[in-house]
């Protein structure tokens, strides 16, 4: 049994507030017509400039912890500066999912960045999408027109404030399409990067993003001073764009995903026995897709049930998708990146060892990816000047 609430398992909050509504948010902010539900209709009316920054790793349910690192951080927590609500990430709860999602306003079923990494139907091969080595073409693997596509055809000047490093990778191509890159590192860098990009043009979307708590709750844990230092890190650059926040402009910050420590782990490569009949393991180590050989489905099903028992859920995609996973529409060419069978992994359970992961991903202490609150549940905080 989950020995806290934040274990408990939380389903995607579609149509009513997940991770796809918050550029939605910003567009209809900004006068451009869009999908999704408008967070803050009445908040942001009138105002002309909106930057969004997506603090990596920054779930809803750490706010508490994170509180000790920044004062802003705890007035935000504690409904004392802006308005704070919580959504949910959609599924499965990893970054590059996450950050498709909010990039395109649409959930995993339709953008189709529907896994950590997942085998690529026509070719057998797995695309891990961070990295995006090689095939597939991004702009055909994602067509659908990004929030900022949208935006810059409306007559919005939209600006991504992030790691020039990412610039041109087939994530970027697939989901930013439509907006300029401002290269920064730093929060420093990022705040003030911001606030440069909010003040082009008439109309200005701009997106950050901070990797940092992400980063120190993978390698050090929820908690530890080093996550603690990181909070107080990207915490600066919130208060560096509230120093400067022009008066027609406004602050959304939310993040893709929260984080369990785990402490339980199934390693895949002690366990040649669960290979039988698989012919990939893909996914993350909080949710697995299992692409079973032909007819094997239910002996893989059997086998992988038995391992891990009450640690996890193991379902066929049917299921999965029926449960409302990956959204109330789920593409043809998305269900067939998905695996046969997902492992859904329980409380602070994790399956690593898998081939073609780097050896430290099963060290790690914290994991995302799943169902639980702790992943799920994400901020919203926004803040209007004047």
């Amino acid at each position: 049994m989950p020995t806290s609430p934040y274990l408990t398992a939380m389903r995607p909050a579609y149509g009513t507030g997940t991770l796809a509504d918050v550029m939605p948010t910003a567009l209809a902010a900004l006068g451009i017509p869009t999908r999704g539900v408008n967070l803050r209709s009445s908040e942001l009316a009138g105002v002309r400039r909106v930057a969004v920054l997506l603090l990596d790793g920054f779930g809803f349910h750490l706010l508490g912890q994170a509180a000790q690192a920044s004062a802003t951080v705890g007035a935000m927590h504690h409904g004392e500066l802006g308005t704070l609500t919580p959504i949910t990430a959609t599924v499965p709860s990893s970054t590059p999912i996450s950050l498709a999602s909010l990039a395109c306003g649409l959930p995993p079923g339709e953008h189709g960045i529907i896994g950590f990494t997942v085998r690529v139907p026509d070719t057998g091969d797995l695309v891990t999408h961070i990295r995006w080595e090689g095939a597939p073409d991004p702009e055909t693997w994602q067509p659908e027109p990004t929030c900022f596509e949208q935006a810059d055809a409306g007559g919005v000047v939209c600006t991504i404030v992030s790691n020039g490093t990412f610039r041109d990778t087939g994530l970027t191509r697939a989901i930013y399409r439509g907006a300029d890159w401002l290269p920064a590192i730093a929060p420093h860098e990022v705040a003030e990067g911001t606030l440069a990009a909010l003040a082009r043009g008439d109309r200005s979307l701009v997106y950050a993003y901070l990797p940092d708590v992400d980063t120190a709750g993978h390698f050090h844990g929820i908690g530890s001073p080093q996550w603690l230092e990181a909070v107080a890190k990207v915490a600066e650059a919130i208060d560096g764009i509230l120093t400067g926040l022009p008066r027609d402009a406004a602050l959304l910050v939310t993040a893709d995903h929260g984080m369990v420590n785990i402490t339980d782990r199934l390693h895949v490569d002690r366990r040649p026995d669960l290979l039988t009949d698989v012919e990939a393991v893909a996914g993350d180590g909080r949710m697995r897709y299992l692409y079973a050989a032909p007819g094997a489905v239910e002996d893989v099903r059997q086998a992988w049930a038995e391992a891990v028992g009450d640690r996890a859920e193991v379902i066929d995609k049917d299921e999965a998708i029926d449960r409302g996973w990956f959204g109330p529409k789920v593409t043809e060419s998305s269900r067939d990146r998905i695996g046969d069978l997902v492992v859904a992994c329980r409380d602070t359970f994790a399956i690593v060892g898998v081939e073609g992961e780097p050896p430290h991903v099963a060290r790690l202490i914290g994991h995302h990816g799943g169902l639980t609150a702790a992943e799920m549940a994400v901020p919203l905080w926004s803040y209007r000047n004047g």
